[in-house]
């Protein structure tokens, strides 16, 4: 039997929860059956004796801190992003076509150097320096062990190279892509190259070999070629591996010859050019030609034969200068030994330069013309003056004496010029004022004004003005030696330039080089007039000639070897004492002959100095006489100079005591 169910439940549908008992519970107390007992509040924290209640600090003064923070960076950003696109956009706008647009240098064609004829001394040519790819000739690309020594095979004989300097370019570096085998070839070279190339190719192509010249490239330049080799290199000087001049001509005129460079701007990207981008070109202005005095065949000529003397006589060097006695334009400037301007590598460093502008030495008796000259204009002396030369002089510290002992001779003035005697110059030039120190400064302006000691107006890279001293700084020995050319020096063409001087009628003209220039347009611009001085009157100069006439004419004079048929020779001899540039001490001699043709209407002047001839004679009229005759003959034909149609004087070179 079941108990029976409440009757407030049993039966009864779910109703609303029953609603929290409102009475109070004593502790203890539980809850009525049914219900949960309600959530304890939490404790409060104790509070200790004299603490005050904690606060939670305000967010706002952090707030506005990093809203003023934030406020400066955004007007930062905002003033830059101002300056970059207003103030400063142009230079960014520069700086951005920097990186897109690529300028390619265009190299100015250098002018040539002509003779005066306009004959190339000098030009520029198409050249191609040889390269391969090393990384092409690998045993995994070639497929074949050796191909490198084959690819050095063929090219050796071409490029003139050696074999095994080649292998070893090619596989210095095998991973490399780019080598130089051979620079400033010429395009014939690389025609042969490109035609073997591509043999090979073909061969390749139909039986399934390897072609060893695959890598073989070139990079088009430009050389700079003397066709004639060491003819006239002394002037052309020559240029160094950027192509500017670094001697000679090619030096002086650098600026006129080497043009202006133009340049090339095309847009890239990726580092290819931008097709249908603008491109900016400005062209290149070739340099202009310059044209010389020189006359290519004289200066040959005058070039062969200074060459065979200096190996004849075993010399140190030498030098002819040949002039136009009207014009004062030099016609050939020729050194011994020489050098190829297109091979200044395998030239010898003495060799280089210009040693006609830039030795400085003692002339010895050439020099003697001048001392007459002074002798002659100042009235001191005529023609005929009786001059008594014993065999010593004895003057200052020391006896001065002639090449030559003798007895005395008994000799006219002009007599004194035509048998060299240093004595008879002496006596002559002590005339030349009341006291020695009153002769020296006279004969010292005329030096001067002959142009000793002065530049010669050429303005040549390394040229020497020579040397001569103020007359006070003469010493004792000076005093005697410089009237017979020892105790100054000067240079080979200031030598000629003296003999022209005569010749010219006592003028002065400066000697000249280079004729003019011509520009790209075909212009001619003719240099400038060259500087006349008159330096004796003419009635000396036509004495002077006369007299150098008897040094060649008359079987007494010491230059008979310069004789040239059917034309009248003026000229002097010259045996100085010289200078060893190595130790300061005279060492040897220098040995000389200056002279002009026709005597009666001169046209051209020849000088000629050997320095140091250590094989046969050194005596100026045995040496150089020679020299002179080959070389005057040589440019009386072709310049087509007629024979002379008159006689010389021939003036008397002794006299008896007895008259």
């Amino acid at each position: 039997m079941t108990a029976p169910r409440d009757p407030r439940t049993a039966g009864a549908a779910p109703g609303p929860a029953p609603r929290r008992d409102p009475r109070p519970r004593t502790p203890g107390s539980r809850p009525p059956a049914g219900r949960r007992p309600a959530a304890r509040p939490a404790p409060r924290p104790r509070r200790t004796p004299g603490s005050r209640p904690l606060r939670l600090g305000s967010p706002r003064p952090r707030l506005r801190l990093i809203s003023l923070a934030l406020t400066l960076v955004m007007l930062a950003f905002t003033v830059r992003l101002l300056q970059v696109q207003a103030v400063d956009a142009d230079d960014y706008a520069s700086k951005a076509n920097v990186n897109r647009y690529v300028p390619v240098r265009l190299a100015a064609e250098r002018g040539t150097i002509t003779d005066r004829s306009g004959i190339a001394l000098a030009t520029t040519v198409d050249a191609y320096d040889i390269t391969a790819a090393p990384d092409l000739l690998t045993p995994a690309t070639a497929g074949i062990d050796d191909a490198p020594r084959q690819a050095a095979e063929l090219l050796a004989p071409i490029l003139g190279a050696d074999r095994a300097e080649l292998e070893r370019r090619l596989t210095a570096n095998p991973r490399s892509q780019y080598v130089v085998l051979a620079r400033q070839q010429t395009p014939q070279v690389w025609k042969q190259i490109k035609d073997l190339k591509q043999a090979l190719a073909d061969k390749a192509e139909r039986t399934g070999g390897v072609n060893v010249l695959a890598g073989v490239n070139r990079e088009a330049h430009s050389k700079r070629v003397y066709p004639n080799g060491e003819l006239a290199a002394g002037i052309l000087g020559f240029v160094d591996a950027q192509g500017k001049g670094a001697g000679g001509v090619e030096r002086q005129w650098d600026r006129t010859l080497a043009g202006k460079d133009g340049k090339r701007v095309y847009a890239q990207s990726g580092g290819r050019q931008v097709p249908t981008a603008d491109v900016e070109e400005q062209p290149a202005v070739p340099g202009s030609d310059v044209e010389l005095t020189i006359d290519r065949d004289i200066q040959w000529a005058a070039q062969r034969a200074i060459g065979e003397q200096v190996r004849a006589s075993r010399a140190d060097r030498g030098y002819v200068v040949v002039q136009d006695t009207r014009t004062g334009q030099i016609l050939a400037l020729a050194n011994a030994p020489g050098f190829d301007p297109g091979d200044v590598a395998g030239a010898d460093s003495t060799a280089l330069g210009n040693a006609a502008l830039s030795d400085a030495y003692e002339p010895g008796s050439v020099s003697k013309v001048m001392s007459m000259a002074a002798v002659l204009e100042e009235g001191a002396a005529r023609w005929d003056t009786r001059v008594e030369v014993p065999n010593r002089l004895p003057r200052a510290d020391r006896a001065f004496a002639d090449d030559v002992d003798h007895p005395t001779w008994y000799l006219t003035l002009n007599g004194v010029l035509a048998k060299s005697s240093n004595i008879g110059t002496i006596l002559a030039t002590e005339q030349l004022g009341r006291t020695q120190p009153e002769a020296n400064r006279v004969l010292h302006s005329y030096l001067r004004k002959f142009g000793i000691g002065r530049a010669t107006g050429l303005n040549f890279p390394g040229e020497t003005r020579g040397i001569l001293a103020a007359p006070e700084d003469w010493n004792a020995s000076q005093q005697y030696t410089i009237p017979f050319g020892q105790g100054l020096s000067l240079n080979a063409v200031q030598a000629t330039s003296v003999y022209s001087t005569i010749a010219n009628g006592g003028v002065r003209i400066a000697p000249s080089l280079v004729r003019g220039t011509r520009g790209p347009d075909g212009g001619f611009t003719p240099a400038p007039a060259p500087e006349r001085t008159r330096v004796v009157s003419g009635k000396t100069a036509r004495t002077l000639s006369a007299m150098l006439e008897s040094v060649v004419d008359d079987h007494e004079g010491t230059g008979t070897r310069a004789k040239i048929a059917g034309y009248r020779v003026a000229g002097k001899t010259g045996t100085s004492n010289r200078v060893d540039p190595k130790t300061g001490r005279y060492h040897g001699y220098t040995a000389s002959f200056a002279g002009f043709a026709p005597a009666d209407q001169p046209r051209v002047t020849v000088y000629c100095a050997v320095q140091n001839p250590t094989s046969g004679s050194y005596f100026g009229g045995q040496v150089c006489g020679p020299v002179f005759k080959q070389v005057m003959e040589f440019a009386l034909k072709t310049l087509r100079v007629p024979p002379s149609g008159k006689e010389p004087a021939r003036l008397p070179v002794s006299y008896s005591p007895r008259s």
